[in-house]
């Protein structure tokens, strides 16, 4: 055999098996319908029917409440209550407003935690300048406002104004 009809085999053979791994691991449900007519499908039944099953997927086994060894009037109480049902499998429609709901969550954290650092940053910066304003306010050095020398009255009213902000900004 040569070797473009040994790749082409193998490449078959390999696909095959791929294919059929994909359909060993699909769900099969079966149930009765209305007519008493066994149907077995890879959708789940509809929502109406009762009596149904999962072929080819191992079912969780149902459990009560307590144990059965126990025989106090607590033990008769929770025997009485129905066991846990397995939760059905949930549509491709329910699944996907799952996903959509978890996306939606998580943007709305990202921004929340986003604003929050903004908020942050700014507060930082805002102390950061007040501090240096209140250094050179609190130095000998000139300042000039406009065309003229900031008075000693304006001086102190800015050092005041500056240590407000300094309070909120720097906490």
């Amino acid at each position: 055999m040569n070797t473009f009809a040994r790749q082409s085999c193998c490449l078959a053979l390999s696909s095959a098996l791929l294919i059929c791994c994909g359909l060993v691991q699909a769900q099969t449900y079966q149930w009765k319908d209305a007519s008493g007519k066994t149907i077995i499908s890879d959708t789940p039944p509809p929502s109406n029917v009762q009596k149904k099953r999962s072929v080819g997927v191992q079912q969780p086994k149902l459990t009560t409440g307590a144990p059965a060894s126990e025989t106090d009037e607590s033990s008769t109480e929770q025997d009485a209550s129905p066991a846990v049902q397995p939760s059905t499998p949930a549509t491709m429609a329910e699944k996907d407003l799952e996903f959509r709901k978890r996306q939606q969550e998580a943007k709305e954290k990202a921004d929340k935690e986003a604003k929050e650092a903004a908020a942050t940053r700014a507060r930082r910066d805002n102390c950061d300048r007040a501090r240096a304003n209140y250094r050179m306010l609190q130095s000998d050095i000139p300042v000039i406002v406009g065309d003229k020398d900031m008075s000693q009255k304006q001086r102190q009213q800015e050092m005041e104004r500056t240590r407000r902000i300094m309070q909120e900004s720097c906490k």
